[in-house]
């Protein structure tokens, strides 16, 4: 795109215009030039709408939309290469490009319409975009695990609290939970893209205008919902792009979590997982390394997202109604958010769906740590004890199974009479770890009949969610 040499397309007020450093300080062109696409749809909808309101010539929409039809593809070409020396943003480069194409015409876009509510439109635009594209990786690695679960149903393992071995539980539950987790997150970019989805069109800088825009027009032809009914609203609001950043940084939390456990179940001292080689990374001394990388990575950029929606909430904190230059510090947060958080996804989903499940491990984990002490209380409740004391019983049997280095699956039933003569044959089953997950029979639990009705729930689940995105 050739310098003109021109004052800016504000310039008519004033004798001097930013230069150097501190022109390009100014400039947004660098990180909103990614809203082209929005930009040029947007004036689009606009130009058609005023010449359907007599307040341009049919010829002058005529020559706009051809003039933006190739400016679309020759971006998309790479035949325009933006540089901020030359504008300040998106919008400016677009409409200096136009008038270029079409003369005159290319000046009459920009009637009724300020770049107050052109960048709040086409920022709305993006953000619904954004949201769009975070259900469908969502869903992506929700259908993973759900695959994940149905292969490894009755796989037993570990469940832990405070990262201590707690309960056996079915390794089909533990990721369920992460399904769960991620059905909220797409609850959250749903509401995101809702919260985006009122057009902002013909509020101008901050008044509205004079001219007899029709809005409903323009927003049916971008194919929003609603009409925002507050042009100092409409032009100022940043409402949305919070609640975008947020749905990421919940989503990016969890995956962080999941993260956090991949790692933990990949190292030697737990041994349950093993990641493939797409998926990990080695050593360039140690020839012996096989690093979880990826999970590492996913994990420690949760701190770029969480960062971003502070950023974000700072930026707009303090800002006086209607709009002001901070605002233009709302786009790197966001796009940031959701770059780092679609690549966490697709990377998640790749680790799940390929690493190796060692059942060997699980087993011999599940019968450590005394996890059927639970149990072997409940079995003594069910005999008529009260449960503080069978609580008491059970936690003496442990510490004498901790001191002599043993396991409760150990002890004979003489062995267990020894505490209690209300222990009897049915004691054994209570130490049975298959039989201990089978008896979680309440509604959202590890047992197996559970766990099938919470499958079939999810597959539900997941069926709503791509049906609400078709």
């Amino acid at each position: 795109m050739a310098h003109t040499g021109a004052k800016p397309l504000w310039g008519g007020r004033f004798s001097a215009s930013p230069e150097g450093e501190l022109e390009l300080f100014g400039a947004s062109l660098p990180f909103d030039q990614r809203l082209w696409k929005e930009d040029i749809r947007g004036s689009k909808a606009h130009a058609q709408m005023l010449g359907a309101q007599g307040i341009i010539s049919e010829q002058d929409v005529t020559d706009i939309l051809r003039g933006l039809d190739e400016i679309y593809a020759q971006i998309e070409a790479g035949e325009i290469v933006f540089d901020a020396s030359e504008d300040e943003d998106i919008h400016m480069a677009v409409e200096r490009r136009l008038t270029e194409l079409i003369g005159e015409a290319g000046g009459r876009l920009h009637t009724g319409r300020s770049r107050n509510d052109q960048v709040a439109l086409d920022f709305r635009m993006a953000c619904r975009s954004f949201a769009e594209e975070l259900q469908h990786a969502i869903t992506e690695l929700q259908s993973v695990l759900l695959r994940r679960a149905e292969e490894e149903f009755g796989t037993v393992m570990p469940g832990y609290t405070h990262l201590q071995l707690a309960q056996p539980i079915l390794l089909s539950q533990h990721l369920l939970t992460y399904f769960w987790q991620l059905s909220r997150d797409f609850e959250r970019s749903a509401a995101a893209y809702t919260a985006a989805d009122a057009c902002p069109l013909g509020s101008a800088a901050l008044a509205g205008t004079t001219y007899p825009l029709d809005r409903n027009m323009t927003a049916e032809a971008l194919g929003f919902s609603s009409v925002m009914p507050n042009s100092l609203d409409a032009v100022s609001d940043r409402d949305f792009a919070c609640d975008l950043v947020y749905a990421c940084m919940m989503c990016q939390l969890h995956l962080s979590r999941i993260c956090e456990e991949l790692v933990i179940w990949s190292s030697t001292e737990f041994g349950f997982i093993e990641m493939d080689d797409s998926h990990a990374t080695g050593s360039s001394i140690m020839p012996q390394k096989k690093n979880p990388d990826f999970a590492e990575l996913v994990r420690g950029k949760t701190g770029r997202v969480v960062g971003d929606l502070v950023s974000l909430a700072t930026t707009i904190k303090g800002i006086p109604l209607a709009y002001d230059k901070d605002l233009q510090e709302d786009k790197e947060p966001v796009f940031d958010a959701i770059d780092t958080l679609i690549g966490s996804l697709h990377a998640v989903r790749g680790m799940i769906d390929t690493m190796a499940i060692r059942h060997e491990r699980l087993e011999e984990a599940s019968r450590k740590g005394y996890m059927a002490a639970t149990d072997l209380a409940d079995y003594l409740v069910g005999q008529g004890m009260p449960f503080r004391e069978a609580h008491g019983v059970v936690g003496r049997i442990v510490a004498d199974c901790v001191s002599e280095g043993i396991e409760l699956q150990d002890l004979s039933l003489d062995e267990l009479r020894s505490y209690s003569a209300q222990f009897d044959e049915g004691a054994l089953d209570a130490l049975d770890i298959a039989k201990i997950v089978e008896r979680r029979v309440s509604y959202g639990g590890t047992g197996n009949e559970a766990v099938r009705v919470q499958l079939t729930e999810a597959k539900q689940q997941l069926t709503q969610q791509l049906g609400r995105m078709e």
